[in-house]
């Protein structure tokens, strides 16, 4: 299974963080995993203002840091930006929108803690309680 990444899900992840459940833990181990542009453009974006500070290193060698994690970079498509907008979703985050598109045109099973995100898919998380 091809496991795509909420932002908060890759923040945590590289920086060990607690809040990543330990019932997540095992399945980021076992099956491949994808990181979004859309979440390194987050990333960048909550930098500059200065809300993550700490994602400095990450965003130094994002090509190095998720070749690190064993795994694999997912541009932003044209079917994606596509999908993303046609969602009837009323959610108006666009990271969200773009990674939930992503996960529906490239088959993947998106990773999140987000209530909105899992609300909208409607499906449980890897084990955890839907």
């Amino acid at each position: 299974m091809r496991l795509l990444l909420d932002t908060h899900i890759l923040l945590w992840l590289v920086s060990d963080d607690e809040r990543l459940p330990q019932a997540l833990r095992q399945p980021l181990q076992e099956h491949e995993l994808v990181i979004s542009a859309a979440s390194v453009w987050e990333m960048s974006i909550k930098h500059h203002l200065g809300k993550l500070p700490s994602t400095a290193p990450f965003l130094a060698d994002v090509e190095g840091a998720v070749t690190a994690l064993g795994a694999d970079l997912l541009p932003i498509t044209a079917p994606h930006a596509l999908r993303a907008g046609e969602l009837d979703w009323a959610h108006r985050d666009p990271f969200d929108r773009v990674l939930v598109a992503q996960a529906q045109v490239s088959g993947l099973q998106l990773v999140t803690l987000d209530e909105h995100i899992r609300r909208f898919v409607g499906a449980p998380l890897l084990g955890l309680p839907g």
